[in-house]
């Protein structure tokens, strides 16, 4: 067994390292905010002080939100690589593009770890539940040595080739979610203008060939329009923003991932930046001319 490492313990990454502590492995936990490692530490994970500390693991997981933090918690000043000990592999399962993922492999095989793109689709609570999945890229001997653990973190764990493949496949993922929410939204604006009870309308949706886990998990959501935050309509641009690029840079024609992009916009320019994405609804009900009741 490995001892393990875990940087980043926000909703996701909380989440996604319990099931490791939970699952009996020895882990190791930091965070910019020390608080935010009580909930493991009381399951039994050890806090370190510094990244630097997680440096004695043989393999530390990251998750973290933007490009930016990836580059510095594992190449800046007080980094994972500055320290006398280090990892024999990172696996990062951050959502970030293919360009910024490709400079961090370089800078991690330059210090002699090897480097694992992992990204995860899943939100905290499908995390918990198991219900996970987690795409990676990366030689292969390196997806060998992490797959217990990331199938202890996710039911489904594929290999998607030998460098950062797995970060287009998770935005082509992240841009479908928003495609299908947006669409999702207007049909139930449509009926529910028309004189369907919201509830009534999902109801028969979800019973249809049409019908998904995921929009049966998230119907009591959008039946009483609750939008606390599982997945914030801003990090929902962010994702846009890195696979409408990939897009530009292959030639793939993206036009309803466009008009998605400019709606998601629209929805962060009106006051919804930091609710869940799933409140598309609201804009989409104000563009209607529907008045929302709960």
């Amino acid at each position: 067994m490995h001892k393990l490492g875990w940087l980043g313990t926000g909703r996701m990454g909380a989440a996604m390292a319990q099931r490791l502590v939970d699952a009996g492995n020895d882990v190791r936990v930091w965070n910019r905010t020390k608080a935010k490692t009580a909930p493991l530490e009381a399951s039994g994970a050890t806090a370190v002080a510094e990244i630097t500390g997680l440096g004695e693991a043989d393999i530390v997981f990251i998750m973290v939100s933007t490009p930016k933090d990836l580059e510095e918690v594992i190449a800046g000043p007080s980094g994972l690589l500055s320290g006398e000990s280090r990892p024999d592999v990172i696996v990062d399962c951050s959502t970030v593009s293919m360009e910024t993922s490709a400079e961090v492999r370089r800078l991690v095989a330059e210090a002699g770890v090897e480097f694992l793109a992992a990204p995860i689709s899943g939100n905290p609570h499908v995390v918990a539940e198991g219900g996970a999945c987690i795409v990676a890229s990366g030689p292969e001997a390196t997806f060998k040595t992490a797959e217990p653990y990331l199938r202890q973190i996710a039911k489904v764990a594929v290999h998607a080739g030998p460098e950062e493949q797995s970060r287009l496949v998770k935005l082509c993922h992240n841009l479908y979610l928003g495609m299908v929410v947006q669409a999702l939204v207007e049909v139930t604006a449509l009926a529910e203008k028309g004189g369907t009870d919201r509830a009534a309308f999902l109801e028969f949706l979800n019973g249809t060939v049409l019908g998904s886990d995921w929009v049966r998990k998230r119907t009591p959501d959008l039946v009483e329009l609750d939008w606390t935050p599982t997945f914030t309509t801003e990090l929902l641009r962010k994702d846009f923003d890195l696979g409408l690029a990939q897009a530009r840079s292959l030639e793939v024609p993206m036009p309803v991932g466009a008009s998605v992009h400019q709606l998601i916009q629209s929805a962060i320019g009106t006051g919804l930046r930091d609710l869940d994405f799933l409140s598309l609804f609201v804009q989409q009900a104000r563009s209607a001319g529907l008045e929302l009741k709960d």
